[in-house]
C-alpha cells in the first residue's frame, strides 16, 4: 500500500501532525500464499489522535419489506453495481467499512412505499425499523441508522419518528427529495417537521428522481439518476429555504444525499431572484436572512468526486456542514477517506471533524 504525507515535506512538524495511508477495497496475500486475508485500513492520525470515520449515506434493503409489496416489489432492488450487497451479511459489510477505513455506518432505506396506501406503508415501515434496530445492536459501535417514515400520511410519520428514536434509538429518518413530488415544505407535512426538531432527530433526504421529468431522462446516461436524483434534493432544499421553514424551525436538523445536489455550486443566483422579480416571490414570507445564509443551517455528505468540488462545497457551507457520504454498497466513492484527506485548503481540524467528528455530534454517537 502506498503511503501518503500531507505537509511540505515529509519531517513530522512539516506534516502537521497527519498522516493516513491510501487504499481501495482489497485483501492481502499471504507470504507463501493461502487464501487473501482481509485489509483493513490504518486509521488516520491527526496532531496525535486518531479520527473516527463516520459515513452517513449507506443503505441496506430487508426481503421481508420487500415481500409486502407483492407484485410491485420486483423493482425495488435497485439495478447497480452493489445491489445484492444491499441485503446485509454483517461479516462482508464490515468487511468493506475496514477495507474503506470507515468505522461506523449510517443507515437506510430508499423509500419504496410513498404510493402504498396507509395499512401497507406502515407495516413495512415497521419491519423496516425494527430490522434496522436488531441490526444496530448487533454491533452498535459500526452501524446506526435511519429510520422509515410513511411521509404519504404525516400523521403516521410523527409516530414512526418518535417510536424510531425513543424506542429504536435510531438517529433520525431517511426522506425523500418530495413525496411522489409533492414538496415536504408545504404546512402538511409540517407537523413532521415539528416532531423532528421537538426530538433532536435528523432527517435525511435521499432523493428519488425527479418525478416530473422521468420522460426527459430516458435514453443513455441514467439521467434519472446523474441529473434528476441531485436536482430532486437541490429542490428540496431551496423550497425549505424559500418557504422559510429554517425560520419556523430553527433547530431543525437537515442532511443532504449527493453533496446537497447542485445547490453548493450555484446557490449565490438564490440572493437575486426575489430582487430581479418581486412578482414570482411571496410578500407574505421575509426570510430573515440572505437564502444563502441558511446553507450553515443545513449538512451534507461529501459525495461530490473531486477534491476541487469537495473544497467548494465547503467555502460554500462550511467545513463544520459536512461528512462523509459514499452510498454504499453502490460503489460511487470507494475510497471516503482518500478524498476528505486529499482535498485541497483543509485545515487538519476540518479533515477531523470531516471524517467523523461532525457526524458523532449531529446524530449523538457513541463510538
Amino acid at each position: 500500500m502506498s503511503q501518503y504525507f500531507h505537509g511540505i515535506n515529509k519531517s513530522a512538524k512539516a506534516l502537521g501532525g497527519l498522516i493516513f495511508c491510501g487504499c481501495c477495497i482489497k485483501s492481502i496475500v499471504p507470504e507463501g500464499g493461502g487464501s487473501p486475508k482481509p485489509y483493513r485500513r490504518p486509521p488516520v492520525v491527526i496532531n496525535g489522535k486518531v479520527a473516527k470515520t463516520v459515513d452517513v449515506h449507506t443503505h441496506c434493503l430487508f426481503q421481508e419489506s420487500i415481500d409486502l409489496m407483492g407484485e410491485n416489489g420486483k423493482g425495488i432492488i435497485p439495478p447497480t453495481k452493489g445491489a445484492q450487497e444491499h441485503f446485509i451479511e454483517i461479516a462482508d459489510r464490515l468487511r468493506d467499512m475496514d477495507a474503506m477505513g470507515i468505522d461506523m455506518e449510517i443507515l437506510s432505506i430508499n423509500p419504496f412505499w410513498y404510493k402504498s396506501d396507509r395499512d401497507l406503508a406502515q407495516k413495512i415501515c415497521e419491519v423496516n425499523n425494527q430490522k434496522l434496530a436488531e441490526l444496530c445492536a448487533m454491533a452498535p459501535t459500526r452501524f446506526g441508522a435511519f429510520a422509515s417514515l410513511a411521509m404519504q400520511f404525516p400523521d403516521l410519520a410523527v409516530l414512526q419518528l418518535e417510536e424510531a428514536m425513543t424506542k429504536y434509538g435510531l438517529q433520525g429518518a431517511a426522506i425523500g427529495g418530495s413525496v411522489l413530488g409533492d414538496d415536504f415544505c408545504h404546512p402538511k407535512y409540517h407537523p413532521v417537521l415539528a416532531k423532528a426538531e421537538e426530538l433532536g432527530a435528523t432527517l435525511f433526504i435521499h432523493p428519488q428522481s425527479t418525478p416530473q421529468l422521468e420522460s426527459r431522462f430516458k435514453g443513455n446516461g441514467w439521467l434519472a439518476n446523474t441529473i434528476g436524483n441531485p436536482l430532486d434534493t437541490t429542490i428540496a432544499l431551496e423550497k425549505l429555504i424559500y418557504e422559510g421553514i429554517f425560520d419556523k424551525f430553527p433547530k431543525l436538523k437537515v442532511l443532504a444525499a449527493h453533496g446537497g445536489g447542485f445547490l453548493g455550486s450555484y446557490a449565490p443566483r438564490m440572493n437575486r431572484s426575489c430582487y430581479i422579480s418581486p412578482s414570482n416571490c411571496n410578500p407574505d414570507i421575509e426570510l430573515k436572512k440572505l437564502p444563502t445564509e441558511y446553507l450553515k443551517q443545513i449538512y451534507f455528505d461529501t459525495l461530490v468526486f473531486t477534491g476541487e468540488a469537495l473544497r467548494h462545497l465547503a467555502a460554500e457551507v462550511g467545513p463544520s456542514q459536512l461528512m462523509i457520504g459514499t452510498d454504499w454498497p453502490i460503489p460511487w466513492e470507494e475510497d471516503p477517506v482518500g478524498h476528505i484527506m486529499k482535498t485541497p485548503e483543509l485545515s487538519d481540524d476540518d479533515r477531523y471533524n470531516m471524517l467523523g467528528a461532525n457526524a458523532i455530534k449531529l446524530l449523538n454517537l457513541k463510538i
